[in-house]
């Protein structure tokens, strides 16, 4: 394998602009991702899910989002290596080799890390019943939604999800209640007061205990979490939205410095080990937002310190992309 200028371990939409960038910037650039297509959680957990939060969109389906972050990522022809996992990673002094879980060798100068949250699981309820129902009336994310369509819908959870995919099956399921065990929410503020003034239902201060049905999932036991009380509802389909578990996997063997979960960055977005980066939901700084709006931005930033090393000549900032028609 040819030595590249970056490898960026992820190829999701911090990895994609990242891509982009250091294409713009006249970089050779290699994408490593586990999974077998492009566009991280966005493809892989929500495809179906709107996003509300990108600039530029007042609203976009994030499969639709990763469609268009896919175009201008690879729009510079960076080498794609798909269903390969980033093991073991060798200093060679002036550059690393990084060696994949399928064999392969592959020298880079600089790295870009922007695996998300890392390798992730989504976290189950605990509920008697849950694994036999899984794909089967229990979901964690959703890739289709016309499966609830005209359904009763459990939506499990307090957090941002669980309110859009509230918002997002409104029009199409038979109806939508939200589960959750306080009445207290993470979700964004205007997320909470849409959904309170919508047709969903919630049952507040309530936990799945099982999960009910034949060859079908046909409803739940919940138990009330100040009572104790339990009650049986009714319902076809469950979507838990309660989190997930992640795992940087390898990575933690690099040597690199690590904060729960998360690895170090200073203000350039450099980790512990030179000309090593890491951008979006698996970089740890002060004032951290996860947002994909932040995560380009650290990606931009990433790429032009990188361009420093590899050319000191170089210019930080390269103007905007608007002036390369000028």
């Amino acid at each position: 394998m040819n030595t590249v200028d970056v490898t960026i371990i992820g190829g999701g939409p911090c990895g994609l602009f990242a891509a982009f960038y250091a294409g713009l910037r006249g970089m050779s650039v290699r994408i490593i991702d586990s999974l077998p297509e492009l566009g991280g959680q966005l493809m892989a957990l929500y495809p179906e899910k709107y996003v509300y939060d990108m600039p530029g969109f007042p609203k976009v389906m994030a499969k639709d989002l990763a469609k268009a972050m896919i175009e201008q990522g690879t729009q510079f022809h960076p080498k794609l290596v798909l269903e390969n996992t980033a093991q073991e990673l060798i200093d060679c002094g002036d550059h690393y080799i990084i060696n994949t879980d399928k064999g392969l060798e592959l020298p880079t100068k600089t790295i870009i890390i922007s695996a998300g949250p890392g390798a992730f699981q989504p976290t189950k309820i605990g509920a008697v019943g849950e694994d036999e129902f899984i794909g089967n009336g229990v979901h964690y994310g959703v890739r289709d939604r016309s499966i609830f369509t005209n359904k009763k819908l459990a939506i499990v959870g307090g957090g941002d999800s669980a309110f859009d995919w509230a918002m997002g099956l409104e029009d199409i399921a038979e109806s939508i209640t939200l589960i959750h065990r306080r009445d207290v929410f993470k979700a964004h503020e205007d997320s909470i007061e849409k959904v309170k003034n919508s047709s969903v239902d919630m049952k507040l201060f309530f936990v799945v205990k099982e999960i009910h049905g034949d060859e079908k999932l046909n409803g739940l036991t919940l138990e009330n979490t100040q009572t104790k009380e339990t009650e049986f509802f009714d319902c076809d389909e469950v979507c838990v939205n309660i989190g997930f578990k992640s795992s940087l996997g390898p990575l933690k063997d690099w040597g690199l410095e690590i904060e729960k979960n998360q690895i170090k960055v200073d203000n350039k977005f450099e980790t512990n080990l030179p000309r090593i980066f890491a951008v979006g939901d698996v970089a740890s700084y002060d004032s951290k937002l996860k947002l994909i709006a932040t995560g380009v931005g650290e990606a931009a930033t990433a790429v032009c310190i990188a361009k420093t090393y590899l050319d000191p000549e170089a210019k930080l900032f390269p103007g905007h992309s608007s002036d390369r028609d000028h």
